[in-house]
């Protein structure tokens, strides 16, 4: 897997005869948000039916069952910064 990865690395910072890389910045932070907005709904996928679950066999648990289905979305927002840092 990591080798995968170094050669990804490898095409992307690859120069096709100018100065410019293949992945321009604004690609990158497109691609950063897009990744991180997939990982948050894979890791909700699995959160959000436990939640459901906990509260339909006790009420009590419904906030905590809220704060660990929103905190795979701060990764979003938190990759949302990046779109404003480039």
């Amino acid at each position: 897997m990591l080798e995968i990865a170094s050669e990804v690395g490898n095409v992307v910072l690859q120069e096709t005869g100018s100065s410019s890389p293949a992945l321009t910045a604004n690609a990158a932070a497109a691609l950063a948000v897009g990744l991180a907005a997939f990982g948050a709904g894979y890791a909700e996928r699995g959160i959000g039916s436990a939640a459901i679950g906990a509260v339909a066999e006790d009420e009590d648990l419904f906030v905590s069952g809220l704060i660990f289905t929103v905190l795979p979305e701060t990764l979003v927002i938190l990759a949302l910064v990046t779109i404003f840092l480039v």
